[in-house]
């Protein structure tokens, strides 16, 4: 099922996902402004499917969109983020960063901008990244006395956070 939100002339607009779907954000009005948030953690055969298109139906409109996602045991993350701007929007700024953590060899991920550009005057940019946790982050955390469940969970909470 498609979640629709709409954001207006003048508008600011922040919009929170937590859970698996599929989101339009259109930036319907010039001066329009939103920011996007998504965080979310998927365990044993979960699976996390987000799918978020940014629509700049508008000049002068300004989004930016932050997903999140930790992947354990054999679950599945996977982010599709899309920003599209039409035709005549000019002074756009769009900007969309998806970024996943595994923490089990088993566990998936697939991250997948997207950009459709079709004005001049925009500043539009994606990033994607997957990863495990780096072993020197563990280690430093392990040095200073946290076993690594507990230095693990520090470092997932804090990537969590948005």
């Amino acid at each position: 099922m498609l979640t629709v939100f709409e954001v207006h002339q003048e508008e600011k607009k922040v919009i929170k996902i937590e859970e698996s779907g599929e989101y339009l954000v259109k930036l319907v009005g010039s001066g329009a402004d939103v920011e996007i948030t998504g965080s979310f953690r998927a365990i044993g055969k979960e699976k996390t499917d987000v799918t978020v298109i940014i629509h700049h139906q508008a000049p002068h409109t300004r989004a930016n969109t932050t997903l999140r996602g930790v992947g354990e045991d054999q679950a599945t993350v996977r982010f599709v983020g899309r920003i599209k701007i039409d035709e005549k929007c000019g002074d756009t700024n769009s900007f969309l960063t998806e970024r996943i953590l595994l923490l089990s060899d088993d566990a998936k991920a697939e991250a997948i901008p997207d950009l459709e550009i079709l004005s001049d005057d925009v500043k539009c940019s994606h990033a994607a990244s997957i990863s495990r946790i780096p072993a020197e982050h563990l280690f430093y955390l392990m040095s200073r006395g946290l076993t690594q469940k507990a230095a693990e969970a520090l470092i997932v909470e804090g990537f969590l956070a948005l």
